[in-house]
């Protein structure tokens, strides 16, 4: 008879993920402030420059990041949020009740210097979806990617600029980035996929 799965049944996948620390609350911290002076170097200070995180993590990112350059530099950085479901070029894969977060750009774009935050550069879809959703809301002077992770794995030619760590993944490995202010806790974790 075949072994029932569930929870409380004492059955385990054969395959289990094996996950690995990246970054601790440490690193993070260490990264986004390195992260936070390439930013000003990049931008050659910090006039014009507005921050835009994408919807979870990357907002949280981009508010430490505003804050770190605000202790350095002295200026705070404006911060927006963006939410690209709508945006994504598999919206019908998703299911017909997508949930949407805010975007909210409380600032003009027109000849400014962009800088989008998120927590993991993948693909680069969600990123395209993001320069899409952007050309909506204005013509910035220029647009900066500003990534915690860059795990590889690109199927469009987008880059980062600014990067925390680079971390090489298979295809089906799974890389989550946990921030205090949503999870608790401050990690990067890995969990790979056997089998």
């Amino acid at each position: 008879a075949p072994v029932p799965s569930g929870v409380g049944s004492g059955y385990l996948p054969a395959t289990m993920p094996s996950r690995s620390t990246l970054l601790n609350a440490r690193a993070i911290a260490r990264a986004l402030t390195r992260m936070a002076s390439e930013l000003v170097e990049r931008c050659h200070g910090t006039a014009d420059v507005v921050l835009v995180g994408i919807q979870r993590r990357g907002v949280e990112l981009a508010q430490r990041l505003a804050r770190l350059v605000e202790a350095q530099e002295g200026k705070a950085l404006p911060c927006g949020k963006l939410d690209i479901t709508l945006y994504r070029d598999d919206l019908q894969a998703i299911g017909a009740r997508p949930v949407i977060g805010e975007t909210d750009l409380p600032f003009d774009l027109d000849d400014r210097i962009v800088v989008i935050v998120d927590d993991v550069l993948y693909t680069g879809r969600t990123i395209r979806a993001a320069l899409d959703e952007l050309a909506d809301f204005g013509r910035p002077k220029r647009i900066l990617l500003c990534v915690l992770v860059d795990r590889g794995g690109r199927e469009l030619p987008i880059q980062p600029d600014i990067v925390g760590v680079r971390q090489e993944t298979a295809g089906r490995d799974r890389v989550d980035v946990l921030v205090r202010e949503l999870d608790g806790r401050d990690a990067v974790e890995l969990a790979r996929a056997e089998g």
